[in-house]
């Protein structure tokens, strides 16, 4: 069995290095009888997907350069999320390459139980993916229901034009210009509610509210 190792320390974290995850997955290819062939090591935060390292490791899989890759724990491999992890294990199975975790032993493909393993994975990889596009229909339902993405309904915001306002503010010699700014309104606005209150002959008790 040819054998790759993938291993990864984050810049954020300071001190930290590779040494003791090659020591340990080294070890483990020395137990089974496995040779090395390829050590990969990425510098660099496991939620990004174009790590150089993890890019090349991946092609070198395509080409089936090694038969299995270890790395010594899931979240040393990737931290991008459980779809994006899955897809990747998925990924070297579908290339014809084993995956191990020194640290996670059901996490291997190797073993006995390797056509169960990779049942599961598929299994898992297509109920994430279920998961994700019912998390999408159901933001979409609600964001039609309410209008807009981000919930807002849609067209201009519903302005509160209080009419008694106007008239006092015309009694006080205000111009159809200022009394419309003052109110948010346009100036036939201002001028049409005036005419309604000269016609009731009354004050507007209650603001209205109108879709302007």
């Amino acid at each position: 069995m040819k054998a790759a190792l993938y291993t990864r320390v984050s810049t954020r974290e300071r001190g930290q290095e590779t040494a003791n995850q090659l020591y340990q997955l080294r070890d483990l290819c020395k137990a089974r009888s496995w040779e090395i062939v390829a050590e990969y090591e990425d510098e660099d935060s496991g939620s990004k997907a174009d790590r150089p390292q993890l890019q090349t490791l991946l092609r070198d899989a395509m080409r089936r350069k090694f038969d299995v890759v270890l790395f010594w724990a899931l979240d040393r491999f990737t931290r991008e999320g459980a779809l994006e992890t899955l897809q990747y294990l998925n990924t070297l199975s579908s290339y014809g390459v084993g995956f191990v975790s020194f640290t996670e032993p059901y996490l291997d493909s190797c073993e006995i139980f390797k056509d169960a393993v990779i049942a599961i994975l598929g299994t898992l990889v297509n109920q994430e993916r279920v998961r994700i596009q019912e998390r999408v229909r159901a933001g979409l339902n609600r964001a039609k229901e309410q209008g807009t993405k981000s919930g807002r309904p849609i067209g201009r915001p519903r302005v509160v034009f209080r009419r008694d306002l106007v008239a006092e503010l015309r009694k006080e010699g205000r111009s159809w210009s200022e009394i419309a700014k003052q109110t948010g309104v346009s100036i036939g606005s201002v001028r049409r509610a005036c005419q309604v209150m000269s016609d009731e002959s009354s004050p507007c008790q209650n603001p209205v509210e109108q879709n302007l």
